[in-house]
C-alpha cells in the first residue's frame, strides 16, 4: 500500500512540476510576443509535435509582409525557450517561403513553421483566416503524459472488452 501511494504522490508532483514549467513557458511567449507586437503585427508559424520536438516561429511583420524581426522557440521539453533568428530579417514572407536555396539553410522544423507562417499571411491577406490559425492555446489533455493515459485506457478497455465476450461465448 506504501508504494502506491509514493507512486501517486509522484505522478500528482510531476504534473504539478510539468503545470508550472509549462506556465513559466507561456509566460516567455508572451513576454516574446509583446516584445515583437511593438515592430507591428505578429504572424505566427507553429509545426506541433507530440513526441518529438515542436517548434513555433514568431514574426514581426509589416502589411506587405516584410519580416523585421524573427524568433523561434524549438525543444521537447518545456525547458525550450525563444531564439534569435537573424537570416529571415529584412526579407518578405512570400519571397522566403518560395526560395528554395533560403528554406535549405534552416532545418525541417523551421521550414515546417515558415511555411504555416505564410499560409498564415495568405490566409489573412485574403480574408480567410480561420480560428485555428490564431489559437494559440494549450489543451492540456494533449500533453504527452495524457496522450499516453488515454492510449492505454484505450487498450485496456479492447482487452476487457475481448475478454467478456469470450466468456459471453463460452456461456452461449
Amino acid at each position: 500500500m506504501t508504494l502506491t501511494l509514493y507512486l501517486g504522490i509522484g505522478l500528482v508532483a510531476a504534473f504539478l512540476l510539468q503545470g508550472l514549467l509549462g506556465f513559466i513557458q507561456i509566460k516567455n511567449f508572451s513576454q516574446n510576443y509583446r516584445e515583437l507586437r511593438q515592430h507591428g503585427r505578429v504572424l505566427i508559424g507553429k509545426n506541433p509535435k507530440r513526441l518529438q520536438a515542436g517548434s513555433l516561429l514568431l514574426l514581426a511583420i509589416d502589411l506587405d509582409g516584410n519580416i523585421k524581426e524573427a524568433r523561434i522557440m524549438k525543444g521537447v521539453t518545456i525547458f525550450a525557450h525563444f531564439k534569435q533568428l537573424p537570416l529571415l530579417k529584412q526579407h518578405n514572407i512570400v519571397v522566403v517561403a518560395a526560395d528554395n536555396e533560403m528554406m535549405q539553410q534552416v532545418d525541417k522544423l523551421t521550414r515546417g513553421c515558415i511555411l504555416n507562417a505564410y499560409r498564415n499571411f495568405v490566409n489573412f491577406k485574403t480574408g480567410q483566416l480561420a480560428y485555428d490559425d490564431l489559437n494559440t492555446n494549450v489543451n492540456i489533455f494533449s500533453m504527452p503524459l495524457f496522450e499516453k493515459i488515454k492510449q492505454l485506457y484505450h487498450q485496456l478497455n479492447r482487452l476487457i472488452g475481448h475478454q467478456l465476450n469470450k466468456v459471453r461465448r463460452n456461456e452461449l
